[in-house]
C-alpha cells in the first residue's frame, strides 16, 4: 500500500477550485492500492485533513505526519494545486529538495508556463502561432493609444501569472484598457495586453498515458459571456462540447501543434492548452499543469470521452512520476 499526499488549497483565489480537484482524486484513487492523506496547503498552515476534519501539522522538513504516535511518510504527491505554490514551480522545488516524487511537470516547466509572457517569449523562434501582444509591469509609463496601435480593439489585459480567468478583462475602448490595467495589476504585478482573436475556443488535453503522449478528444468552447471567464468556467455559463465540432483538417492541425508544443516546453503528465481557430489556424493562449480534474472540469470530460476512467487516469499519473523518480 502506497501513501499519497492529495495537496489541495494553495495561495491563490483558485483554491477553491483545488479543493474540488483533490476531492475527485480521493474519490477514485484505487483503495486497494493508495492510502490517500488530503493535504491542505496555505500561507497559515500544512496540514493533513482527516474525514472528522481534524487537522494534523506536516512537519515540513522531511513532509511526514505522525498520526497515533506513529510517522507517516509519503512515497508520492498528487498535485492538485492550481495557481500558486502547485502551477508555478514552488512546490516542485520543494517536493525535489525533500526527495519525493510529485505528479507532473518538473519545477523549471511548471514555473516557464505559469509566466504566460515568458512561455510565449520561449515558444516564438519555434513559430508558434500567437495573439499581438503589448507587455507592462507595475509602475512604467505606458501610453493607451500606443497599445492600441499595437493590438488594436476589442483587447484582452490579463494579469501576466494567473489561473482560471482570475486578472482577464475585455477592452473595448481607451477608458475599458486604463481600468482594466488597474483591476489586472491588483492580481499580478506583470499583466499582458492581447490582441482579440475572433474564431472557434478549444481546450486540448496532452497527457502522458501507459508511456506514450496521448492527445486526447478536444473540447469546443461556447461561452455564454462575453469570453470564457470564471463564471463561464465555473458557474455554467458556457457549453463545452466534446469532442469539438471541428473539421478533420482543423483537428489535425489542432493535435498536431499541441503535441509540439507538449514536447517543445517539456511538459510530463497531464497538461491541458487553450486555442482560437482563426481561419482554420490554431493560436496558442496558454497552457495549464495542473488543470481542474473535478468531474465537471475539462480534462476528466476528455478522459471519459476517451475510454480513460478517472480511476485508471490518476493511477497512470503516479505510476508515472515514481517510475520516474526510481531511475
Amino acid at each position: 500500500m502506497k501513501n499519497i499526499a492529495v495537496l489541495m488549497g494553495g495561495y491563490s483565489r483558485e483554491s477553491e477550485v483545488s479543493l474540488k480537484s483533490a476531492a475527485t482524486v480521493v474519490e477514485h484513487l484505487d483503495k486497494s492500492k493508495y492510502a490517500s492523506y488530503p493535504i491542505l496547503i496555505t500561507k497559515e498552515k500544512w496540514v493533513y485533513m482527516d474525514s472528522q476534519n481534524q487537522e494534523f501539522v506536516v512537519d515540513k522538513n522531511d513532509f511526514s505526519l505522525i498520526l497515533k504516535g506513529k510517522k507517516i511518510t509519503f512515497d508520492c504527491a498528487f498535485n492538485a494545486i492550481h495557481g500558486t505554490p502547485g502551477e508555478d514551480g514552488y512546490l516542485q522545488a520543494y517536493f525535489a529538495l525533500v526527495g519525493i516524487p510529485i505528479t507532473g511537470c518538473s519545477m523549471y516547466a511548471s514555473a516557464l508556463t505559469f509566466n504566460k509572457r515568458d512561455m510565449l517569449s520561449v515558444l516564438n523562434p519555434y513559430g508558434i502561432p500567437r495573439a499581438k501582444a503589448y507587455y507592462l509591469n507595475q509602475g512604467e509609463h505606458f501610453s493607451v493609444r500606443e497599445i492600441i496601435k499595437t493590438v488594436g480593439l476589442p483587447c484582452f489585459v490579463k494579469a501576466n501569472r494567473s489561473g482560471s480567468s482570475f486578472g482577464v478583462y475585455k477592452a473595448y475602448n481607451e477608458k475599458d484598457i486604463d481600468d482594466a490595467i488597474e483591476k489586472a495589476f491588483e492580481v499580478d504585478n506583470e499583466i499582458i495586453i492581447e490582441e482579440f482573436l475572433k474564431g472557434t475556443e478549444v481546450s486540448v488535453g496532452v497527457i502522458t498515458y501507459r508511456g506514450k503522449k496521448k492527445v486526447l478528444p478536444i473540447t469546443e468552447i461556447v461561452s455564454e459571456n462575453d469570453f470564457f471567464d470564471y463564471q463561464a468556467k465555473y458557474q455554467g455559463r458556457s457549453k463545452e462540447i466534446t469532442p469539438a465540432r471541428l473539421t478533420a483538417q482543423e483537428k489535425e492541425k489542432v493535435e498536431a501543434l499541441a503535441l509540439k508544443v507538449y514536447d517543445l516546453l517539456q511538459m510530463k503528465g497531464f497538461s491541458r492548452s487553450e486555442y482560437i481557430l482563426v481561419g482554420g489556424e490554431p493560436y496558442l493562449l496558454e497552457m495549464n499543469t495542473t488543470p481542474g480534474l473535478s468531474n465537471a472540469s475539462i480534462l476528466p470530460q476528455q478522459a471519459k470521452a476517451a475510454g480513460i476512467t478517472l480511476a485508471n487516469l490518476f493511477d497512470n499519473a503516479i505510476e508515472e512520476v515514481m517510475e520516474t523518480h526510481e531511475e
